[in-house]
């Protein structure tokens, strides 16, 4: 999907959709998806980095433990990046992310990613236009490293979850007790800021897209793990991979 105007493209699945077919459908893919990620572990000639940016309370956990949760553990791996370590800082802002690209026959799913340097610093003036215009270069020749020399393919997910759904599920985390551990006080502050981060993200979207990004309808959870999972499943079929031979 090349179009990246958040403001045209809907947040919930269409409407024929049969959720039921659609979550039976997930699950055949699952188990296809575990097959396939065996052989990736096992040819070792490709590595999958999958990045999940999106708003507070979008579905990224969720997400990452519905679609890769089921996967073989040894050959899937997944890091969160928070707020900067003063070490972290001490570097220029894709050290810390460059540590964390997968080898080859691994999966490697970011949560967050290196595109906060372009988003939440540019959302509280923390980076001006050029800096981040600077960076976006960066992470496009980054991104470009890893596809030509390294052999890992790049998907990337923007979990596009409307304001109401998100202050509806801000809420949660306040009264479900289940829930309370991931309430941040920050988050409806930061959700007031909403057309502000569509607005970077856009921009982020337009410049940053070689490695092309998909804008995934993230109201209902069936919905937004089965165009991940499709898209995992097609890419992982295309690289017609084949089981290594007896060792010699």
């Amino acid at each position: 999907m090349n179009n990246y105007d958040l403001s045209r493209i809907p947040t919930r699945a269409p409407r024929k959709l049969n959720k039921e077919k659609t979550k039976e459908a997930t699950a055949r893919m699952l188990d296809e998806l575990n097959q396939l990620q065996n052989l990736l572990f096992a040819e070792r000639k490709h590595a999958v980095l999958v990045v999940i940016q999106g708003m507070d309370a979008s579905g990224k956990d969720g997400a990452i433990r519905n679609v890769f949760g089921q996967l073989n553990p040894l050959g899937v791996k997944a890091y969160s990046f928070k707020v900067p370590t003063a070490e972290e800082i001490s570097h220029d802002f894709l050290w810390r992310i460059h540590q964390q690209v997968p080898p080859k026959g691994i999966i490697q799913i970011f949560n967050r990613s290196h595109y906060e340097d372009i988003l939440v610093t540019r959302v509280h003036k923390w980076c001006d236009d050029q800096t981040a215009k600077a960076r976006m270069k960066a992470i496009n020749d980054f991104e470009e490293l890893l596809q030509r020399h390294s052999n890992t393919h790049i998907l990337k997910f923007y979990l596009h979850v409307s304001l109401a759904e998100q202050r509806q599920r801000l809420q949660e985390r306040i009264k479900n007790p289940e829930k309370q551990w991931k309430y941040n006080e920050r988050d409806l502050e930061e959700s007031k800021l909403w057309k502000v981060y569509r607005r970077m993200y856009q921009d982020c979207f337009r410049n940053c897209n070689k490695a092309p990004w998909t804008i995934v309808p993230s109201d209902q959870n069936w919905y937004k793990e089965h165009i991940i999972a499709t898209k995992l499943l097609h890419l992982l079929r295309s690289l017609k991979m084949q089981y290594p031979g007896l060792k010699k």
